[in-house]
């Protein structure tokens, strides 16, 4: 479950706000004379320090506390004809302890603890019924972030091998050591851009793409279909403005030979549904 990219820490942003490229710029100014050397040296020392200290940070040893199922949630989510089994269940609680845990150093989610079951759990598994009622062997998280709606879904799919795409260096890492430390098997880290689809190795293939809170309609759908077989299917979460931006992503779809053939309206949010109905024009990959 290697995370596929190269140089990992090349985006990391540190607490301060430092990235290790800026960090590394700072010390490294044009024209540096060598009696700056020792001064670069010990820039260097702070960075590798700061990197053994992220490893570690990362290795999630002890644990962080699991965060409880909140019963409220469970129920809403039979309502919704939704089962968990007790392992996925628990798996649950672990992911959310480790996300609240590292969010106080890399700020993965704004939602707060007390609202994590009811804000993030109930909207990510809201994609399983249309996801039941589709053969998937294959499916991707578009920009997971914290790993919302991917890393629920895997938890409670694994019978699908999901791809997790995130372009942040911090957050590709955070959810490596994730799947490593839950042991999701069937979970690969994508560390790349979603423009890249030649460079990521995924062209055409992927059954389902699902995505959150990752901007507008029309440009996310403009991302997803590349990676899609035809007759593969986006599952985008979206809110209120879900209806409009369907509109106005119509000539768009158009261009990419995709249509949206449903819009499913949950307790929390609305789940449009796209199909790739031919191959997608050739300028639209990278």
């Amino acid at each position: 479950m290697a995370v596929r990219k190269t140089d990992l820490m090349s985006e990391f942003h540190f607490p301060n706000g430092h990235s290790q490229r800026s960090a590394r710029a700072a010390a490294q100014p044009s024209g540096a004379r060598p009696g700056n050397r020792g001064a670069q040296e010990s820039e260097g020392d702070r960075l590798r320090a700061r990197e053994e200290e992220l490893t570690e940070w990362l290795r999630f040893a002890p644990p962080p506390e699991p965060i409880p199922r909140d019963p409220a949630t469970i129920e809403r989510l039979r309502e919704q004809g939704i089962e968990l089994e007790e392992s996925e269940l628990e798996l649950l609680e672990r992911y959310l302890g480790l996300l609240f845990a590292t969010n106080a150093r890399f700020n993965l989610t704004a939602i707060t603890k007390e609202d994590a079951w009811n804000r993030h759990v109930l909207d990510s598994l809201s994609l399983l019924p249309p996801l039941d009622a589709l053969e998937v062997t294959r499916a991707m998280d578009l920009g997971s972030g914290g790993g919302l709606p991917g890393i629920p879904l895997a938890i409670c799919r694994g019978d699908i091998h999901w791809t997790l795409l995130e372009a942040t260096a911090k957050k590709a890492r955070f959810l490596q050591a994730v799947a490593d430390h839950l042991g999701l098997s069937n979970v690969t880290v994508l560390h790349s851009r979603a423009e890249a689809t030649k460079q990521n190795g995924i062209v055409e293939e992927l059954d389902v793409v699902v995505a959150r809170a990752v901007g507008a309609f029309g440009p996310l759908a403009q991302l997803a279909v590349p990676y899609l077989r035809i007759g593969g299917v986006m599952l985008a979460i979206k809110g209120l403005k879900a209806e409009e931006e369907v509109i106005e992503a119509k000539a768009r779809l158009h261009a990419l030979h995709a249509q949206v053939i449903n819009q499913i309206r949950t307790p929390t949010n609305t789940i449009v549904v796209m199909e790739k109905m031919r191959k997608t024009p050739a300028k639209y990959f990278q």
